[in-house]
């Protein structure tokens, strides 16, 4: 699980929620310095749309597109490769869902959404009806995505634990709304479409986390969670090379509770 890049003709692609992007921004742009992606998906920035800090991400090297929200919330796109061009700022499905959680854009060649997925904490009740229903909006975009036949990858904190192989052996979790059968299954219908979970492809019998809760000293413990996913379309996932998480970033000062998760696919930089 290296966090060091491959050849340089490989495309890094990285999500990250950063659980505050202001917070945390000079630990952002030391791992940004340290790994080099090509591209880069933002999660829980907890920014203000109009207190992105865009030059700084620009001093890095980075060009960002970014939907943020006060207080909660908030994704991004940056790319070291070219600008980003927007195409869908909200999840379509719908109009009245005003909550920062998707950002899509036309980067390197591929379509890149950056997507943070409602939690749906406490479940039963109208949290967890928001996420389930966020998940079948979507479903139903990414299916629209793949008829397009255009390259895609869809990064982000989906909030879902997909089976048992993703979680520390506890039963702590068990009324968590991350792991109820019916985030798995919407998950894994999300992955029927024909979508590749990279990590898990590559790395079918590891043990992977790209979260750690702050509390019951989870962290020194390794109780994680693999909650972060990169998934490719067929026609990007055949491009697959490597994937893994940056898991010393979680152990650093200071840090999120996510650590970034990574793919690098073959071919050159556009």
């Amino acid at each position: 699980m290296a966090a060091r890049r491959g050849a340089r003709s490989r495309l890094r692609i990285a999500t990250f929620n950063v659980n505050g992007l202001t917070s945390r921004l000079d630990a952002v742009l030391a791992w940004l310095g340290d790994t080099q992606p090509d591209i880069v998906c933002l999660q829980e920035l907890k920014t203000p749309h109009d207190k992105f800090p865009e030059k700084a991400l620009a001093q890095a090297g980075y060009a960002s597109v970014w939907a943020g929200q006060k207080s909660w919330n908030g994704v991004a796109i940056l790319s070291r490769i070219g600008e980003p061009v927007v195409t869908r700022s909200r999840l379509p499905g719908d109009p009245a869902d005003e909550q920062a959680r998707y950002i899509e854009a036309a980067v390197g060649g591929l379509v890149i959404a950056s997507i943070y997925l409602p939690n749906g904490n406490p479940q039963p009740g109208p949290k967890f009806d928001y996420k389930l229903a966020w998940f079948a909006r979507l479903r139903r975009h990414a299916a629209g995505l793949l008829k397009t036949g255009a390259p895609v990858a869809l990064a982000g904190d989906y909030n879902v634990v997909p089976t048992a192989q993703d979680i520390y052996e506890t039963t702590s979790y068990d009324d968590d709304a991350l792991l109820q059968p019916e985030s798995r299954k919407a998950y894994a219908a999300l992955l029927k479409q024909g979508w590749t979970d990279a990590i898990r492809h590559l790395h079918p019998d590891e043990t992977i986390y790209t979260f750690w809760d702050y509390m019951r000293k989870r962290w020194p413990r390794n109780a994680g969670l693999r909650i972060d996913h990169l998934l490719l379309s067929p026609s990007i996932a055949s491009r697959l090379k490597a994937a893994g998480v940056d898991r010393d970033v979680r152990g650093k000062p200071h840090a999120s509770d996510h650590a970034p998760a990574w793919i690098e696919l073959s071919g050159p930089k556009r």
